[in-house]
């Protein structure tokens, strides 16, 4: 009886093919979320990184916390001074800036 149920089951697949078809799913799961998540979000988090390093004296900012005005000095690589009403100036650290509005043109000649 036994001979009978050992020659019906299909033969298993070898130890490393096996590994290999219980592999792939995972790892065609990390390929797509790569490309469609972390990549991405990579790029933005770049971007940002370079748009903060540039800014500059005159260029108008928005902070994490939502308030907006306009750079009068940069005080060093991680701190800006911003202007948010008439006389009013506050030192911001450059990481808490969330966007560049209206980044200041050079001119001819600088």
């Amino acid at each position: 009886m036994s001979l009978i149920l050992a020659a019906a089951a299909p033969a298993a697949p070898g130890g490393a093919a096996a590994f290999i078809f219980q592999i792939f799913p995972f790892l065609l799961i990390f390929v797509i979320f790569y490309f469609l998540m972390i990549r991405p979000q990579q790029k933005r988090m770049k971007d940002h990184q370079a748009m903060i390093a540039a800014v500059k004296k005159g260029d108008e900012v928005v902070t994490a916390g939502g308030i907006r005005g306009r750079v009068s000095r940069v005080v060093d690589d991680h701190e800006v001074e911003v202007e948010i009403a008439q006389n009013v100036k506050v030192r911001v650290v450059k990481s808490t800036l969330s966007t560049v509005i209206n980044p200041s043109p050079k001119s001819a000649n600088d």
